[in-house]
């Protein structure tokens, strides 16, 4: 990663936690119950945070990598986004083969042999990931690491069912958590 970005990152974090930061009671995919919600559209969809968030996304794209794939829904706008960054195909993952046309559960690439990175946005305890890893690899695909925006999981970024997939996040929980916690200790100055 450029120092440039290294630079950058904290002022990202902070613009994520801004616009996608939910206080309340949410129940993850995972079926964990959280207090604190990243709602992954809200930063998805705004052009001054994807555009900088792929920038760091494709510093964490492991060399041999040759096609990027990006996991239904999130996924998708951060796939697209930094296959435009770093000219590498796009795919794209269904949590499930669709029943009519092409019936297919991977679209818009042959993974067959290829090294392929997924992409995803937040992830907790990897479900989706392990989810979509069974699905590429009955398409042949040699699937070498996951990306992700957000590591919100406990501990050292893992998928539970497939944990010698390596997870590059961009940001952890705790990064999108600092400016509330700034924010607490300077209320409480006040």
């Amino acid at each position: 990663m450029s120092s440039e970005t290294k630079l950058l990152l904290p002022d990202l974090a902070r613009q994520i936690a801004e616009v996608a930061t939910l206080e309340g009671e949410f129940v993850l995919r995972s079926g964990q119950v959280s207090d604190r919600y990243f709602d992954k559209y809200s930063f998805e969809g705004l052009p001054h945070i994807l555009r900088p968030l792929a920038q760091a996304m494709s510093a964490l794209l492991p060399d041999e990598t040759e096609i990027i794939a990006g996991l239904e829904l999130g996924g998708v706008p951060l796939v697209t986004a930094l296959s435009l960054e770093t000219g590498l195909p796009a795919a794209f993952v269904r949590k499930e083969p669709k029943s009519y046309g092409t019936c297919r559960a991977i679209e818009g690439q042959d993974l067959t042999g290829r090294k392929v990175v997924f992409v995803e946005d937040v992830i907790s305890t990897g479900g989706a990931v392990a989810d979509a890893l069974q699905l590429a690899r009955q398409e042949g695909a040699d699937v070498r690491a996951v990306i992700c925006a957000i590591w919100r999981g406990e501990g050292a970024p893992a998928i539970q069912a497939a944990p010698e997939l390596p997870v590059y996040p961009v940001f952890t929980r705790s990064d999108l958590e600092a400016p509330f916690g700034d924010q607490a200790s300077e209320m409480e100055r006040q």
